[in-house]
């Protein structure tokens, strides 16, 4: 296991319902969202990552594209937005601790 840090936007409140919708490039951001995600309106894919209350990586989705969805468990709410192609450079795999700064 290894223990990965990612430098990232926190979102909350209304800053969480419009996340990277409209934005001209991808960044990473984190927020608490249950059920899923979607990315209508976003102009460029994103990977996704699911954390449980450890920041342990409990799903992934890499390279998701626009105008999709997203689900999973919804004991879990801790969501990582970032640039496509993070996942696949970092290494990243289930189980793997995330370090949010």
């Amino acid at each position: 296991m290894f223990v990965f840090s990612l430098r990232v936007q926190k979102l909350s409140g209304f800053a969480k319902i419009w996340g990277l919708i409209g934005k001209k490039k991808p960044y990473s951001v984190f927020f608490r969202t249950r059920f899923g995600i979607h990315t209508f309106g976003l102009s460029f894919p994103i990977d996704v990552l699911v954390l449980d209350n450890e920041n342990k990586v409990v799903k992934l989705k890499k390279d998701l594209r626009p105008n999709n969805m997203f689900f999973w468990n919804p004991i879990f709410d801790k969501i990582l937005e970032l640039p496509s192609g993070i996942v696949l450079k970092k290494k990243i795999q289930i189980g793997e601790v995330i370090i949010c700064r």
